[in-house]
């Protein structure tokens, strides 16, 4: 019988640090400090403005549950659709103006963190409504 293997999501960008910090906010992680800093805000105010900051990040479920997102820096931009994107499923179970109330709401709290509004799909004979997204560097991904 084979085991259930445990997986870890990487993201490539260009601010690792950044881009952390905002997917931890969006799910509720918990964002790895980088070496060598105790607090964020001593992070926050080491950063020199046009200098690179740390080659990787790295945030996780507090719970253990989720699976671990690895953030690593690599030199060109994002030029293309993502081919793989995460679905934050801030309306599980719920339908019609009720699901739809939930994924603005998401929308609304996600916004000021630096996502970008697209989409809203509605829901078909299929599928319920979603809200697609984009995080800070661009990556699309969907309130479900």
């Amino acid at each position: 019988m084979m085991s259930i293997k445990q997986v870890q999501i990487t993201f490539d960008c260009a601010e690792p640090v950044r881009v952390a910090r905002f997917w931890s906010e969006v799910l509720g992680y918990v964002a790895s400090l980088p070496e060598g800093f105790d607090s964020w805000d001593a992070f926050d105010r080491a950063q020199v403005p046009g200098q690179p900051g740390p080659e990787y990040a790295a945030c996780a479920d507090p719970s253990g549950a989720g699976p671990r997102l690895f953030f690593q820096r690599v030199p060109e931009g994002k030029v293309v659709k993502n081919r793989v994107h995460l679905d934050v499923r801030v309306g599980t179970g719920l339908v019609g103006e009720a699901r739809l109330a939930a994924l603005e709401a998401a929308c609304a709290r996600l916004l000021p963190l630096g996502a970008v509004r697209g989409r809203l799909l509605l829901a078909d004979e299929e599928n319920e409504s979603c809200l697609n997204m984009q995080d800070v560097e661009g990556n699309e991904f969907c309130l479900d």
